[in-house]
């Protein structure tokens, strides 16, 4: 069964634009808990990417395959594993769902980020339906220098105002060979110095992971570089083999209690640790700060930036960023979606901020 709707949904967006009026992209709509509050709310109408599905072309001995938007991360996953590779930015799933579109989208990467890629790194190509309901394409199926703005990978982050994603090529890489978790019972400071160290030294570290007393780190690349660096690090086996999938779809019990934030730091930051969930080196930390406007105080004098993991997590407009990028997102809006047609009380930054 073909999956191509791409001219319906170019269709809609048209009848939307000609009658003044608006629509929320959804995909697998997983994420929505992200925009609900900022979003449009449920009376805007929804326009669903979920039965435009496919894989378009893959290439397994060039690392890049592309896809319809609304291709289900499982669907695409169950493919590459046929071929040992995948996706290096570790999409989310929250809820289990989740499709390629609102992967890219929305700018969330996994607990490998700062060793194997962003969501930004891995987009190639984008073809996407603007505000005025015209098809447009921009990148390619190979890595190279561009020019002036990289269109494609504007779109990483922000949450579908810069188009209406219809397909995307990734780049991909193959699975490793062997892949081994240590555990470290240690205090956040003392993790924090840990990986520090261990950042200057060529071991195969793909992942860390601080909590609750314990510092996890993930090993992945040849069996026997894999073996030196576990004898080399010390620490003790893991005893669950799902963590690693847990921490990236926040299925851990850490995540489950309100009043959660989302801060990315220079990962030497000595604040904030208490009470934190720690990962990416120390670059990425979820806590639950008593004052927000003290937290963002806090972040911006520490060099980094944060905002609640809530339903106005998605809004580009807030006090988490500075006003030249938010004037950048709304020169880009104009030049993309001049009526306002997607996700209307979304403005996006400049390249995206979520990953």
């Amino acid at each position: 069964m073909d999956g191509d709707r791409a001219e319906a949904l170019c269709a809609a967006v048209r009848r939307c634009g000609e009658q003044g009026t608006s629509l929320r992209i959804v995909g697998s709509d997983s994420k929505a808990f992200l925009t609900d509050g900022d979003g449009g709310g449920p009376e805007t109408p929804a326009l669903s990417t979920a039965d435009h599905s496919g894989v378009l072309d893959y290439r397994p001995e060039e690392l890049v395959i592309t896809a319809r938007s609304g291709t289900r991360l499982e669907d695409l996953e169950r493919q590459l594993t046929e071929a040992d590779q995948e996706l290096a930015f570790e999409p989310p799933r929250f809820h289990r769902g989740g499709t390629l579109g609102g992967a890219v989208a929305c700018g969330l990467s996994g607990p490998g980020r700062p060793w194997r890629g962003s969501v930004r790194d891995a987009v190639l190509g984008v073809e996407l339906c603007n505000g005025l309901g015209e098809r447009l394409r921009f990148g390619g199926q190979v890595m190279k220098n561009v020019a002036g703005y990289d269109v494609s990978r504007l779109q990483a982050g922000a949450f579908g105002t810069l188009g209406l994603l219809l397909a995307i090529s990734v780049k991909v890489l193959p699975r490793p060979a062997a892949v081994r978790t240590l555990t470290f019972s240690t205090n956040p400071g003392q993790a924090l110095e840990l990986c520090r160290g261990w950042a200057a030294r060529p071991h195969p570290i793909t992942a860390t992971c601080y909590l609750d007393g314990v510092l996890h780190v993930r090993l992945a690349g040849a069996e026997a570089a894999v073996r030196a660096a576990a004898r080399a690090l010390g620490g003790d086996g893991a005893q669950d083999p799902d963590f690693w999938d847990d921490l990236r779809d926040h299925r851990l019990t850490f995540f489950a209690q309100p009043g959660l934030w989302r801060a990315s730091l220079p990962p030497a930051a000595e604040r904030p640790l208490n009470g934190c969930l720690i990962s990416w080196a120390g670059g990425e930390r979820w806590w639950r700060p008593d004052d927000g406007d003290a937290a963002r105080g806090l972040l911006a004098a520490l060099g980094g930036h944060g905002r609640p993991w809530d339903g106005s997590f998605g809004s580009r407009t807030g006090p988490h960023l500075p006003a030249v990028e938010q004037r950048y997102g709304q020169r880009l809006r104009l030049a993309f979606d001049p009526h306002r047609v997607f996700n209307p009380e979304l403005a996006p930054a400049e390249g995206g901020r979520a990953d």
